[in-house]
């Protein structure tokens, strides 16, 4: 294969070389030609490889890995590189992309992968015989990821991993209600903890794609940046019989929030109009012995510092109920200023009532109190 010009270059992420266009390091914005490379996204394909490390140390069947939207094929190069793999299968309908991951597969000597040019649902729909699907299925789109939930959960064997990112947060967020009700099938409210709605939107509209497929979704880890939300789920193929999908409601005049399986009108703290986010899941987003397994793997990887931290929030907060508050919210309506976290978590549980970090804000905290025991414990520490 001939050596790259001077529009490429050569970089180390984690254990692995990759073939970058050189724009992508350089500009603002990643260009799309001649390939797309996004070099923020390093945080994010940390977490995949430690996810799907945790994953494929337990899993018996085969270790195939399908990649729908590879890009230059960064993610599916260091899952070929740093973890161990039968089989790797990298798409994109972009041949310059394909011929950059085949020159750094190259670079990094690995002979496991097969490259395929095809619209990512053609290329799916290849693997979702039995015997041909991925035990780790990988999309990641410019925009929503909903219209590839179908052939991504037919792709995907029983017990497998399907991940999925969205990068159409202003829609997930609130600001296009009606493009999100098309897109998801839920529609978000406005609120401090949008990013965690915006999750549970997703999730939900998957869970509706897999209940028509006669199939599970099982949460194990979920993952919200700057840029994009990212979920990881077990596809198992079996009917779901768990009513997992409901709605938040959230009051805006008083704060209160809960998670229920049907609509209601009014707050029952405040007794105004509430406000709903909905249809979506209203389950567990975060597997405990999953977010084990993946701590356990951060010493034999090489990834960002910052992974051990948020998966050590994620951690405590896997078995807490309802969404999280943010210490700025509860200040702005005492209209005084916000204690430390940790004093507010410590009084919550002092008080009887569980408490904990959460991953999705570095000033966000998950309970079981309401807005008004919140309130009344902060009063204590101020």
């Amino acid at each position: 294969m001939e050596i790259p010009n001077e529009t490429f270059q050569e970089i180390i992420e984690g254990k692995t070389k990759l073939l970058v266009p050189k724009k992508s390091i350089t500009d603002k914005v990643p260009p799309k030609k001649p390939a797309f490379f996004n070099p923020k996204a390093k945080l994010n394909r940390d977490f995949s490889i430690i996810a799907y490390s945790a994953f494929l140390n337990k899993f018996e069947g085969p270790k195939i890995f399908l990649e729908g939207l590879a890009g230059i094929g960064a993610r599916g190069l260091r899952v070929a590189n740093e973890l161990e793999i039968e089989k790797i299968v990298i798409n994109d309908l972009n041949p310059s992309a394909l011929k950059m991951a085949e020159y750094s597969a190259n670079l990094n000597e690995l002979k496991n992968i097969e490259y395929s040019e095809k619209e990512v649902c053609r290329f799916l729909s290849e693997y979702s015989q039995k015997g041909r699907r991925g035990s780790i299925t990988d999309i990641d789109p410019f925009g929503s990821p909903a219209a590839f939930f179908d052939c991504g959960i037919r792709a995907t064997m029983h017990g497998g991993i399907l991940s999925t990112a969205a990068t159409d947060l202003q829609v997930l967020n609130g600001l296009f209600q009606n493009a999100c009700k098309r897109k998801y099938g839920g529609i978000p409210v406005r609120t401090e903890y949008g990013n965690e709605i915006a999750i549970r939107l997703i999730l939900g509209c998957l869970r509706t794609v897999a209940a028509r497929l006669g199939v599970e979704i099982v949460p194990v880890f979920v993952e919200s940046e700057m840029h994009y939300y990212r979920t990881y789920v077990k596809v198992l193929n079996r009917p779901d019989q768990q009513e997992n999908v409901g709605y938040i409601l959230h009051c805006k005049h008083c704060g209160h929030r809960k998670m229920v399986l049907e609509q209601e009108q009014e707050c029952e703290l405040c007794k105004l109009k509430i406000s709903s986010a909905g249809p979506l899941w209203i389950g567990r987003i975060f597997d405990k012995e999953f977010i084990q397994d993946m701590l356990l793997e951060i010493p034999k990887l090489e990834v960002d510092k910052v992974c051990e931290k948020t998966l050590s929030k994620c951690l405590v907060e896997s078995e807490m109920p309802g969404t999280y508050f943010t210490l700025d919210e509860i200040a702005s309506k005492m209209k005084a200023s916000p204690p430390k976290l940790e004093n507010a978590i410590l009084n919550l549980q002092k008080n009887n009532f569980l408490a904990s970090v959460t991953a999705f804000s570095p000033t966000g905290f998950r309970t079981n109190a309401n807005i008004n025991e919140i309130m009344e414990i902060f009063e204590t520490i101020q």
